[in-house]
C-alpha cells in the first residue's frame, strides 16, 4: 500500500518457512496477560473513584462536593488534583521504570523482564487492597506503575519476535486485546463491588488485580525466550534450538542466519539510545513517538480511566454510570477482536484512516448534544438522549479499539532494527506513559474548564493524526521484521532519504540525483 499515497512500500520480503505451532500460540497468550494487568489498572481506578466509601476515606472534599450540587458545576464535581494523582501516579512510575526495563530486556531477555513486571504487580496489589491512608494507596499505585513499565517494554517485543511474519500483527494485538479484557473485567468487578454493604467493596476491586498479576507471573515462568534475544546475548545454539521449536520445521537456517547477522550489527552499537538519534533511525523514532502522542490525544484513556465519573457527571446515577462503563468496556473488547482478524489482511493504514473518520464524527456529535443538553448547574439529558450519548461513546471506543489502540503498540514494536529495538521500545513506552500521565492528571480539570468542548479538543487532534497517517505512515503488513528498512523505509516517498548511507549522500551531492531523489532536498 502506498505510504501516504505517493510510494510503494512493498508488501513483503523473504517469507521464511514457519508453522503456527502450539508453543507459539500458548507463549503469546501467556505473555499477553501483561496487557490484562495493564487494562485492569486502567479500568479499576475510575470505578473506585466513583464509590462513596472510597471517596469518604481518601478524598472527603470530593465526596462533599458530589453530594452538594450548589458547590460547583456538573462538570467540576470531581476536579481534584489528589484524586487525579491516584490514577496518574501509576503512569509516572511506569515512565521511570521503562528505562530500567530497557536494560533488563536487552541484557537479561524478554522473559525475565516479564517476570519482574509480575512481581511488581503483586506487591502493588497487596498495598492497594490493604491501604489505610492515601500514602499507602499511592505507593501501591507506584509499584503497579513499575510493573506496567516493565510489562509494556517486554511483552510487545516478545510477541513481535516470536510470531511468524504472516500472523505477527494478529498475535501482537493479543496484548491490546488483553488490555481491553482487563478494562471490561475491572468494570464488571466495580459494578458488583459497588453494591457491597459495609464500604469495603473498593478493597475487593483493587485486590482482584492480583488475578491477572498471578497470570503474568506464572506465564513468565513457562514461556520460551525469543530466538532474537538469545542470539543477541550470544546463545546461538540455544537460539537455533528455540527457533526450530517455535517454527515447527527443520528448515530454519535462512531465518537463523538473518537473525545472526542482525545481532552482529546490533552488537556494533555500543550506545543504542544515542544510536536512535542517528539519521537512519529518525523515521522509526518519529513514527513511534508521534503514534504514542496521538494515541493519548484521541482522548481514549481519559474516557476509559474516568468512564463512571464521566457518566455520573452527565447525570447518570451511580449504578447507571458503572453499568454504562461496562457496556463501553464490552464494545472495546469485541472491537479489538475485529483488529486481530483484519490487521494482517487489510493492513495498518486503512484501519487507522477509517477509525479517524469514525472517531471524529462521534466526538463532534457528543459535543453538540452535551453543549445543548448539559449546563453547569442543570442537566436536561433525558433517558433517550442519555442512551444516544452512550451509543456515540461506544461508536468512538469501537473505532479506537480496532485501530489506534492495538496499532499504537504494534507498529513501533515491528519497525525498529534489532540494534535499536529495545531502546526504541523503551522510548515508545516512555512517551506513551508520559502522555498517559498528562491526560490522567489533567482530564478532570480539563472537563471542568472546557466542559462539552473537551470532545471538540480531542476531535481536533484526531483530524491532525489522520492527516499524519495518510501522508507519513507506510504500510508494514506482511513484511519480515528484520527487513523493514529495505522493504518499507527505503521505499517511502519521504523516509527513504533518511535511509541513505554516506556513499549514497556523496553520490547525490556529486551527481545531483540518485534513485529519483530531489538533489535540492536537505540530506
Amino acid at each position: 500500500m502506498a505510504g501516504g499515497g505517493f510510494s510503494n512500500s512493498g508488501h513483503g520480503g523473504t517469507h521464511f518457512e514457519a508453522k503456527i505451532t502450539p508453543i507459539v500460540i500458548i507463549s503469546c497468550i501467556m505473555a499477553a496477560t501483561g496487557g490484562l494487568m495493564f487494562g485492569y489498572d486502567v479500568g479499576v481506578s475510575g470505578g473506585v473513584t466513583s464509590m462513596d466509601p472510597f471517596l469518604q476515606k481518601f478524598f472527603p472534599t470530593v465526596y462533599k462536593r458530589t453530594k452538594d450540587p450548589r458547590l460547583n458545576s456538573n462538570y467540576c464535581k470531581y476536579d481534584n488534583q489528589g484524586l487525579q494523582l491516584f490514577t496518574s501516579s501509576l503512569y509516572l512510575a511506569g515512565l521511570t521504570a521503562t528505562f530500567f526495563a530497557s536494560y533488563t530486556t536487552r541484557k537479561l531477555g524478554r522473559r525475565p523482564t516479564m517476570l519482574i513486571a509480575g512481581c511488581f504487580f503483586l506487591v502493588g496489589v497487596v498495598l492497594n487492597a490493604a491501604a489505610q491512608d492515601l500514602a499507602m494507596l499511592i505507593i501501591g499505585r507506584i509499584l503497579l506503575g513499575c510493573g506496567v513499565g516493565f510489562a509494556n517494554q517486554a511483552v510487545p517485543l516478545f510477541l513481535s519476535e516470536i510470531a511468524p511474519t504472516r500472523i505477527r500483527g494478529g498475535l501482537n494485538i493479543l496484548f491490546q486485546l488483553n488490555v481491553t479484557i482487563g478494562i471490561l473485567f475491572a468494570n464488571l468487578v466495580n459494578y458488583g463491588t459497588a453494591k457491597i454493604s459495609g464500604g469495603w467493596g473498593w478493597r475487593l476491586s483493587l485486590g482482584l488485580a492480583g488475578f491477572p498479576a498471578l497470570l503474568l507471573t506464572f506465564g513468565a515462568l513457562f514461556v520460551v525466550e525469543t530466538p532474537n534475544s538469545l542470539i543477541e546475548r550470544g546463545h546461538l545454539e540455544e537460539g537455533k534450538k528455540v527457533l526450530r521449536k517455535i517454527r515447527g520445521t527443520d528448515n530454519i537456517e535462512p531465518e537463523f542466519l538473518e537473525l545472526v547477522e542482525a545481532s552482529r550489527v546490533a552488537k556494533e552499537v555500543k550506545h543504542p539510545f544515542r544510536n536512535l538519534l542517528q539519521r537512519k533511525n529518525r523515521p522509526q523514532l518519529i513514527i513511534s513517538v508521534a503514534l504514542q502522542i496521538f494515541q493519548q490525544f484521541t482522548g481514549i484513556n481519559a474516557i476509559m480511566f474516568y468512564a463512571p465519573v464521566l457518566f455520573a457527571t452527565l447525570g447518570f446515577g451511580s449504578s447507571a454510570a458503572l453499568y454504562s462503563a461496562v457496556i463501553t468496556g464490552a464494545v472495546n473488547v469485541l472491537s479489538t477482536v475485529v483488529s486481530v482478524y483484519s490487521v494482517d489482511k487489510l493492513g495498518r493504514r486503512i484501519l487507522l484512516l477509517e477509525a479517524g473518520v469514525q472517531m471524529l464524527l462521534s466526538q463532534i456529535i457528543i459535543a453538540i448534544i452535551l453543549g445543548i443538553k448539559v449546563t453547569d448547574h442543570s442537566e436536561d439529558l433525558s433517558h433517550g438522549w442519555g442512551i444516544f450519548v452512550v451509543v456515540m461513546i461506544c461508536t468512538y471506543v469501537s473505532a479506537f479499539a480496532w485501530s489506534w489502540g492495538p496499532l499504537g503498540w504494534l507498529i513501533p514494536s515491528e519497525t525498529f532494527p534489532l540494534e535499536t529495538r529495545s531502546a526504541g521500545q523503551s522510548v515508545t513506552v516512555c512517551v506513551n506513559l508520559l502522555f498517559t500521565f498528562v491526560m490522567a492528571q489533567a482530564f478532570l480539570s480539563m472537563l471542568c474548564h472546557f466542559k462539552y468542548g473537551i470532545f471538540l479538543f480531542f476531535s481536533g487532534w484526531i483530524f491532525i493524526m489522520s492527516l499524519f497517517v495518510f501522508f507519513l505512515l507506510p504500510e508494514t503488513k506482511n513484511v519480515p521484521i528484520e527487513e523493514m528498512t529495505e522493504k518499507v523505509w527505503k521505499q517511502h516517498w519521504l523516509w527513504r532519504r533518511f535511509m541513505m548511507d554516506d556513499d549514497d549522500v556523496d553520490v547525490v551531492k556529486k551527481n545531483g540525483h540518485a534513485n529519483g531523489f530531489d538533489p535540492s532536498a536537505q540530506l
